[in-house]
This record gives structure tokens, sequence and C-alpha cells, in this order.
């Protein structure tokens, strides 16, 4: 595993692509060690707010050492990030977390799902793939985001929450709809969104990998504040207990407990 380093970065561009949702790339040679699925931590400035904030990577361009960053506002910490601009500086510690199993796609037929800010991961987890995919997005209204960048690498389906654009529904609305198929199923998206997956897959008897999205403190594993339920037993600690941070945030659907 790549270790852990804490850089200062440099903001090349930001803008806003969607209510609370902002569009931010970054120039920094950690892109050259990032796997789709995994994530950086990004410190804000102000001394009241200690604890990085953890985002997932939306996308790299490795020649160039740049990496993107798509997130929602959700905080004092990311409306901070909000307001940055092309040359101020940010201090990201990466590359985090175990990313999607890409190598174990080759050759089959792949649904890769994401719903709301789990959207932005898809995109390089697509671009990363020579599968045939089949990328299903959700959203709550005609308020999308990314849906243009995805189309470049397979064929887009939209769910949204109010019906305003494509299926009214979910990711999995979008399945029965246009009778899809698949052999296996990668996702990052709300809770309620990943247990109707899992659910699916077992029914269905295909591999899923999801990612769990969860509010993380340290994002290195010490402070065990992201700890999820696991249906196996840890052979170091004898605990039904795994750190999204370190040993996720993409498990195998069948290993976590949600």
């Amino acid at each position: 595993m790549t270790r852990k380093k804490k850089v200062t970065a440099t903001v090349l561009s930001q803008k806003q692509i969607g209510e609370q949702i902002f569009d931010l790339w970054l120039e920094t040679k950690l892109a050259k060690n990032a796997h789709p699925g995994q994530f950086v931590a990004v410190y804000p400035h102000g001394e009241s707010m200690l604890l990085p904030r953890p985002i997932s990577i939306c996308e790299t361009d490795q020649d160039k050492n740049r990496l993107r960053l798509v997130y929602r506002v959700a905080g004092k910490g990311t409306a901070e990030f909000s307001t940055c601009k092309a040359g101020d500086k940010l201090n990201i510690l990466g590359v985090l977390g175990n990313g999607f199993p890409v190598d174990k796609a080759k050759g089959k037929r792949v649904f890769l799902m994401g719903g709301g800010i789990g959207i932005p991961p898809m995109l390089e987890l697509a671009k990363a793939m020579d599968e045939k995919k089949q990328i299903l997005l959700g959203y709550r209204n005609k308020d999308l985001f990314l849906e243009e960048d995805l189309e470049k690498y397979g064929d887009v389906y939209v769910a949204t929450e109010d019906g305003s654009v494509g299926t009214k529904g979910t990711v999995m609305d979008i399945i029965k709809a246009y009778s899809l198929q698949a052999d296996m199923i990668m996702a990052c998206g709300p809770m309620p969104m990943l247990r109707a997956i899992k659910e699916y897959a077992a029914k269905q008897g295909m591999e899923a990998y999801i990612s769990l999205e969860e509010r993380m403190a340290c994002g290195v594993g010490a402070c065990l504040g992201c700890v999820c339920k696991t249906t196996e037993e840890d052979a170091h600690s004898h605990v039904h207990n795994a750190r999204i941070c370190t040993e996720g945030p993409v498990f195998e659907a069948g290993e976590v407990a949600i």
C-alpha cells in the first residue's frame, strides 16, 4: 500500500456545478498514486476545525499531477473549501483507503451505481475500466451533475426521486425500467441505496462492491470513529468490526452488516 503523505496542494480551479456541489481541481503529486474509490483528507485553515474532511477522489490526470474533488458543502470545513480560488493552497493527506477491485471486473458486464455525492468516485472508476459499463445515477431532482462526464465512458441511465429527469425513483428502479443485466456491481451512495444493492446482489448471486459513506475523523484508522459491523470476525481483534477509512471504504457487500 502506498505510504500516506500530508502535502500542500495548489488549487487550479473551482466552480459550482450543482446545489451546494463544488468541482475542485488540485495540483499535487498524490494524483500519481490514486486508485478508483480512494479518498483524501483535506484540512481546513481555521484553528477551530482541527480535523480534516474526507473527500472521495473524482478524477485524476496523473501525467499533470492533477486531482479532481467533487464535494457537497455540508458544514464549516467544506464551506471554507468552497471559497478557494486558483492559486490558493490546501493541506491534504493521502492517498487513503482501499478502492474498487478493478481487476476483478475483467471480462464482466458491470453496473456502476452512484447516488448523490456517491456519484463522483464513479468517474475515475469508469475511466479505469475497459469492460462494458452501464452507469446508473441517482439524484434528488433535475439538478444533475457529472452525468455528461460519465457519458464518455459508458451507457448512462438517470433516476430522480421526484421523476423530473429519467426514471422516477432510485437506481434500483432503473434496472427494472430497462430490464438491465450485469455480472457485477460497483457502487457508492447513501446507506439505503447500498442496502438495496446488497439485497439485490445476494438474490441474483452477483458480486457487489460497495463504498460506504461515513463521517470520518482522522482518516487513518486511529480514532475508531468510522467503525462498521462485519459478518466475519477479525482475525486479530476477534470482533465483528472494520474501520471504513482503512479496511474500506470499499467492501464486498457480503462482508459488511448494513
